[in-house]
């Protein structure tokens, strides 16, 4: 063995000692409330209660019938990169749709919310930019800050937050943020920030991925859930969550998207999306303008979930959305309750650090539309009781 080959041993040893090595679990069956999950050579039927498709769109008749129509017609890869061959009209049709669908002057699709909220962040900063970000902000987010070269400040909180930028020594600020912060469950304090935003003479980048297509009236996410139009906004959001698809987007002026065709890496070296599943996206933002009763739905399971898990006297973070965290504590805790769950057939991946914070490992319970009232009660049942007797343990030992 070489140096790099005894280091890998030795890092997955110690991540195992840790409760820190991660095993891939497939599913074998489509997305839905209820999934088949392969364990040991066989699968078994699981309640699935840690997945991001809100609206329960991912396996809907109707875009899977417009995926096939677009492979029909646009084949499966689109060959290059956008600015190459790879531009196709359902990236353009989509565009279009996404820009109207916010009422932004222009938008621009990537492959990925990873590669969308890399993409804005270096090509909007650079050497002489200070960025501003949450500390609780997306992995994402923080791997385009430091790939920027710019000087990040991390703040907590508004107070926080402005404190930073009294002391900022430049004329360039970016401060962003997720607008629903997807491990904790919480909501960032919008208006505050774009009351700071306007005072320091800093543009806001809002990461929306759990809200957009989830939350507001017509599913435009955060701001259309406060009620707050806020056109200098510039958003990112994705079509892997509510919408059930794939990709993501950016929207903006004209000018800066412009700007992200000439200088986002993420965008210019990559093969372009595929374009049936633009073509797909097309029909799945039809159902979530149209998606009312979904997203109430979805609130009406959030507000049973939440309450009964309340109730129960878990530590939930005080989340008010569909993304409800459920405290555990350490890494090896969390795995234990995650499998003594699934054995009680709850799919619940352990969420642990660095993803979370040493000693903040959770469950995190995430809901969808598609959850019946009595999928709901079975979970709460068993997660109380797994909890419980985590708590116990610990308590013993």
């Amino acid at each position: 063995m070489n140096k790099i080959e005894t280091d890998i041993t030795e890092e997955l040893a110690r991540l195992k000692d840790a409760g820190l090595r991660r095993v891939l679990k497939s599913i074998e069956s489509a997305q839905g409330p209820r999934v088949r999950v392969k364990d040991a050579g066989s699968s078994k039927e699981q309640l699935l209660l840690c997945s991001n498709d809100y609206l329960g769109l991912a396996n809907h008749p109707a875009i899977k019938e417009a995926l096939s129509r677009g492979v029909d017609e646009y084949g499966v890869g689109a060959g290059a990169s956008r600015l190459v061959s790879g531009t196709m009209a359902p990236h353009r049709c989509l565009e279009e749709c996404i820009k109207d669908f916010f009422s932004a002057e222009a938008a621009l699709l990537f492959n990925s919310g990873y590669n969308a909220n890399l993409g804005v962040i270096t090509a909007l900063a650079g050497r002489g930019t200070e960025i501003f970000s949450d500390r609780l902000n997306h992995a994402s987010i923080v791997d385009g800050c430091i790939l920027s070269r710019a000087k990040v400040h991390r703040y907590s909180g508004v107070e926080s937050l402005e404190r930073k930028l009294k002391s900022s020594k430049t004329e360039r600020r970016l401060i962003i943020t997720e607008g629903l912060f997807s491990m904790d469950g919480n909501f960032a304090p919008l208006p505050e920030l774009l009351g700071l935003a306007k005072k320091y003479g800093a543009t806001l980048i809002l990461d929306d991925a759990h809200a957009v297509g989830a939350l507001g009236e017509y599913g435009r996410g955060t701001p259309e859930m406060l009620g707050i139009e806020a056109p200098d906004i510039i958003r990112v959001g994705t079509f892997g969550k509510a919408f059930g698809t794939f990709g993501a987007f950016v929207t903006g002026s004209s000018e800066m998207i412009e700007l992200l065709v000439s200088k986002s890496r993420p965008f210019i070296y990559t093969t372009a999306l595929p374009p049936a599943l633009a073509y797909a996206s097309l029909k799945s933002l039809e159902l979530v303008i149209a998606g009312t009763e979904l997203r109430a739905r979805l609130e009406e399971n959030r507000a049973q979930m939440s309450q009964g898990l309340k109730t129960a006297g878990i530590d939930t973070l005080e989340s008010e959305s569909h993304i409800i965290p459920v405290i555990v504590g350490s890494a090896a805790k969390s795995t234990e309750v995650s499998r003594t769950l699934e054995n009680s057939g709850l799919f619940i991946q352990a969420i642990r650090p660095p993803t979370v914070p040493e000693g903040t490992s959770r469950l995190r319970v995430t809901l969808s539309a598609a959850h019946t009232k009595e999928e709901l009660s079975i979970a709460l049942g068993a997660i109380t009781s797994a909890v419980d007797s985590s708590l116990t343990d610990k308590k013993g030992a």
